[in-house]
């Protein structure tokens, strides 16, 4: 599993650092793990799985492709999971703080964010 993790890391362009910081550990953690100093725990396996639509079969084997297809209807779903988890503080404060303007304010808002992304109804 350990090669598979520098194999995912490498095809996600990121470095050390990077992959690392986005499940949660320290650069020399994933150095460690990639040059199998240390194992990769279950917990770290799942982290990895979740955050980069990893198939958890191929890192444990490398039987299959190496990411699963994430369904449209599903898409939201895992980014509000993401937001979910404090690890994007910023954007769960804007969620939440357009959920407490009033309906009309909510509109205006609605409006705005169409015009940026040019769907704005003439």
């Amino acid at each position: 599993m350990n090669d598979k993790v520098k194999e995912l890391r490498k095809h996600l362009n990121l470095t050390q650092k990077e992959f690392g910081e986005r499940i949660g550990l320290k650069p020399n953690s994933i150095s460690d793990i990639e040059n199998e100093k240390n194992s990769l725990t279950d917990i770290v396996l799942k982290s990895i799985c979740k955050e980069f639509n990893v198939n958890e079969e191929w890192l444990r084997t490398g039987k299959g492709e190496m990411f699963v297809d994430v369904l449209p209807e599903d898409e939201l779903g895992a980014y509000l999971g993401k937001i979910g988890t404090g690890d994007y503080p910023e954007i769960e404060r804007i969620i939440k703080a357009y959920f407490r303007l009033p309906e009309e304010s909510q509109r205006a808002v609605d409006l705005f964010l169409k015009s940026l992304a040019g769907d704005a109804e003439n």
